[in-house]
């Protein structure tokens, strides 16, 4: 009797200890809600990044398989300020957190459409920056940070694989000129870069794959 009751006694001052421990356990963070996420998308992005986020506007990025995280961080900055756009601004301005999350998944899980580079004079210029970068200038490869076949790095480095020429040539002019100051990892490297060399490497990363 006395061992029984020793052990009901532990087991009450035991459990309170357990229920304070889950209560204050991190909340889990909820799942992407993909179907509100497309339903956001056709209703505020569809016009300007395609129906599957596959943009066919040279000017407008393609954010099909786009690492989520990434873009949720631009929606963010576009809303704050960070990142200046009329535009996006005015969007993202209408954007909670949720839907930001719930887009950036929707999107992400569509196939991005291959690209061509389009500037043969180029593509060599391109290629040589892209995999090895300027020595003499100290810019690093493109690829060190978005890999071989520019998917990128999930979190940290968004993908570029096939992205427009033209989209990807206006944001490094953006970084090189101080337009865009949301990574100062890319200004500094846009900053050493000329026209010419910002021209053949955005060439040649809208037919990488």
């Amino acid at each position: 009797m006395k061992l029984l009751a020793s052990l009901l006694m532990a087991a009450a001052l035991v459990a309170p200890a357990f229920s304070a421990s889950a209560a204050d356990a991190a909340p889990v963070a909820a799942k992407p809600d993909l179907a509100k996420g497309q339903a956001s998308f056709s209703a505020v992005c569809v016009a300007c990044h395609g129906a599957d986020g596959n943009s066919s506007i040279g000017a407008n990025p393609s954010l099909a398989q786009q690492h989520p995280e990434y873009l949720v961080k631009q929606l963010q900055d576009f809303k704050a300020g960070k990142r200046t756009s009329a535009i996006m601004q005015g969007f993202a301005g209408m954007l909670t957190d949720e839907d930001m999350k719930n887009i950036a998944w929707w999107v992400a899980s569509n196939a991005a459409k291959p690209g061509f580079a389009q500037n043969k004079d180029l593509v060599s210029m391109g290629e040589r920056i892209y995999r090895g970068g300027i020595q003499d200038r100290n810019v690093p490869a493109c690829a060190a940070c978005h890999s071989p076949n520019g998917a990128g790095i999930p979190v940290q480095y968004p993908r570029l694989s096939g992205q427009h020429a033209e989209y990807t040539a206006a944001q490094l002019v953006m970084f090189r000129d101080g337009v865009r100051l949301n990574s100062p990892q890319m200004t500094g490297v846009a900053a050493k870069l000329n026209d010419r060399e910002i021209k053949a490497v955005s060439d040649y990363i809208s037919g990488l794959r």
